[in-house]
């Protein structure tokens, strides 16, 4: 077991949003998870803070902690609730709006 870094077997993270208070305003972020194999970040939105259009070079998987998220590409719009996974392509555009106060976890899948 570790503590989210390196290469062990076996990682553990035992509260993902410890290190990710809600911010009074914007965003804040917090890598938890940093293995060769996949990367987990967790974003604190402000409510109404808008993260603009952008990519990721490898497939992601967005899951909201708590509060509530719109997450839009060009052909939809998504509500991301507590209890829901969304699954992006690599390099499909996206923004994210938090409509209350929110974290979302991502899980960036970076083997090849």
């Amino acid at each position: 077991m570790n503590d989210g870094q390196g290469t062990a077997a076996i990682s553990i993270i035992e509260d993902v949003r410890a290190g990710s208070p809600l911010p009074a305003e914007g965003m804040g972020h917090a890598t938890v998870l940093a293995h060769p194999d996949v990367r987990i970040v967790v974003l604190s939105f402000a409510a109404g803070h808008i993260l603009p259009g952008h990519s990721a070079p490898f497939p992601l998987l967005m899951q909201a902690l708590d509060g509530e998220l719109v997450v839009r590409t060009a052909e939809q719009e998504i509500a991301l609730r507590p209890g829901a996974v969304l699954r992006l392509d690599a390099a499909l555009r996206h923004e994210v709006e938090a409509v209350i106060d929110s974290r979302l976890m991502l899980t960036l899948m970076t083997k090849k």
